[in-house]
């Protein structure tokens, strides 16, 4: 069994992988800004990531954020990577980050390319949206009287913990560059999916789809997000629901 890092290992994602590796028998360490012993920024790098490096020989990379810096982390900890002879690099992506022209998603997409030319061994995975972002969405939404949604967009909400599972399988093989990629089992409208989390929150809100405008919003409008040959998740958005 080899040292696995994995970056934002506190995470939604990550804490899932982190237990997946630890119960396959794996000595983890998981790297975040506020958990010892390795505390680290990867936007600021530093010794401190070249001891959380130091005699690992793989690395799943699940830390992101919604508020830039992405780009700087991955160059970062692809440098201290390297120095520390890492082996293979997992990174965790988002499907249509090449086909959605939303600002995170084209960085999600410079990640990708950083990776693929680190000169180190590597592996990608995109999977499609996890089941609660639609929910913050929803929650966020229904503060008004009135739901208004994205006319005519759907979605592929994944289990998270199917995700996890499939990275900690990959984390543990050779590296595979772009893996296939993996999406939830249903392809909903996203009136379906607040229709359902209303009925399961017990809310009462009209729904309204509001057109809008730009090029993401035709990507994700046109489906550039959704994985339909890939609908490989079995956990559902109502079977989601009833955990959370």
């Amino acid at each position: 069994m080899t040292t696995i890092l994995v970056t934002g290992g506190t995470g939604t994602l990550g804490r899932l992988v982190t237990e997946r590796l630890r119960a396959d028998g794996h000595e983890v360490r998981v790297l975040s800004r506020h958990t010892q012993p390795y505390a680290v920024d990867l936007r600021r790098g530093g010794s401190g990531l070249d001891a959380a490096l130091a005699g690992a020989g793989t690395v799943v990379h699940c830390a992101t954020t919604q508020t830039g810096g992405d780009e700087k982390a991955a160059r970062n900890l692809i440098e201290a990577a390297r120095r520390a002879g890492v082996e293979h690099l997992v990174h965790i992506s988002i499907v249509g980050v090449d086909r959605v022209p939303f600002p995170y998603y084209r960085t999600k997409l410079a990640v990708e390319r950083m990776i693929e030319e680190s000169g180190l061994g590597w592996t990608v995975l995109r999977a499609t949206q996890f089941h609660d972002l639609p929910v913050m969405i929803f929650r966020a939404l229904a503060k008004l009287p009135v739901l208004l949604l994205p006319a005519g967009v759907r979605d592929q909400p994944v289990e998270v913990a199917e995700v996890a599972e499939r990275l900690a399988e990959l984390a543990a093989m050779a590296p595979a560059g772009r893996v296939e990629d993996m999406g939830g089992p249903e392809i909903r409208t996203f009136e379906s999916l607040a229709r359902a989390w209303l009925k399961a929150t017990g809310r009462r809100r009209p729904v309204v789809g509001v057109p809008l405008w730009g090029k993401a919003y035709r990507a994700f409008r046109d489906g550039g997000h959704l994985a339909p040959e890939q609908a490989t998740g079995k956990g559902t958005f109502e079977e989601y629901l009833k955990r959370a």
